[in-house]
């Protein structure tokens, strides 16, 4: 019934194939055996498609695929500090390409803990789920989308979504691709955070959202926290570890699997699940090398 996309390039190989064991963790067997995973890349090695397909395969997941993709030829990186277009390609998906009814796009530097679908249950034709950013919570309030509500004054306080967790009908992927290309060729001057201010243009003006809980995109703050107290004025909810969050997102130029990321909760439990999958890795045999970085 339902694909997982993930975008990965070769700095986001070792998090990807941890993304990938969590998300088997996070199905029960029968549901895993079902379940479709699709790859997007830039960039990976035959020999790295080669392993991501083995682990999907050790992991339990009953289809998987990997194609290459370019990302559109609108693309804008305003802030490339961290962030490379590769984050572009979670709009290449298709559904000839996902082969199934629907596809659960998912950031390859996330820790998912719980089932991604249940929100699938509620979303209607047409709609995209995502969850209301944390740090950019509403349009005009925060540092997304400059200049847009002086633009379209309607557009004050309206949401502001993170591109990091997708739920949508594979019929509706050319619309939504159709739709953010529109905004970056002709609405380029509000980009600031790159495909997720495009997105969210056209989620304002001509898409349709179905809101999801934020228990499904909670960001990990305690490594902003290590910083600095400005986290605390952006964020309305108690700022400690969510144990019932379905997934922790680690957005932000730290991430738990560098050796300088502050040592939180979260990035602790993130580091036991990317010992397990590298453990994984080992157990494929040899012929497959182990991703840099993660020894």
């Amino acid at each position: 019934m339902y694909a997982f996309g993930l975008c990965i390039d070769r700095n986001y190989l070792s998090p990807g194939l941890a993304t990938i064991t969590a998300l088997a963790d996070s199905l029960a067997p029968n549901a895993r055996r079902s379940a479709a995973l699709r790859i997007l890349t830039l960039d990976l090695a035959p020999a790295h498609v080669v392993l991501l397909a083995h682990l999907a395969k050790r992991a339990g997941f009953g289809s998987f695929d990997v194609a290459r993709r370019s990302p559109l030829r609108a693309s804008r990186m305003a802030d490339a500090s961290y962030i490379t277009v590769t984050t572009y390609l979670r709009f290449e998906f298709t559904a000839a390409f996902v082969r199934r009814p629907y596809l659960v796009y998912v950031d390859a530097d996330t820790l998912v803990r719980g089932d991604l679908t249940a929100p699938l249950h509620a979303l209607c034709p047409g709609e995209v789920g995502a969850v209301r950013d944390e740090f950019n919570p509403a349009v005009g309030e925060c540092p997304a989308l400059p200049g847009a509500v002086e633009r379209w004054p309607r557009l004050r306080g309206r949401p502001y979504y993170n591109a990091g967790l997708l739920w949508a009908h594979a019929c509706d992927l050319p619309r939504i691709r159709e739709g953010v290309e529109h905004a970056l060729t002709w609405q380029r001057r509000h980009i600031l955070h790159n495909d997720q201010d495009a997105l969210n243009l056209w989620l304002l003006h001509h898409g349709r959202v179905r809101e999801v809980g934020a228990e499904y995109n909670r960001f990990e703050v305690g490594r902003f926290l290590e910083r600095g107290d400005w986290v605390r004025r952006v964020v309305a909810r108690p700022l400690r570890p969510d144990p019932a969050s379905a997934v922790v997102h680690f957005v932000g130029p730290e991430k738990p699997w560098q050796a300088a990321c502050p040592r939180t909760d979260d990035v602790r439990e993130y580091r036991t699940l990317l010992r397990r999958t590298m453990r994984h890795v080992r157990a494929l045999g040899a012929a497959h090398p182990e991703p840099a970085g993660t020894r």
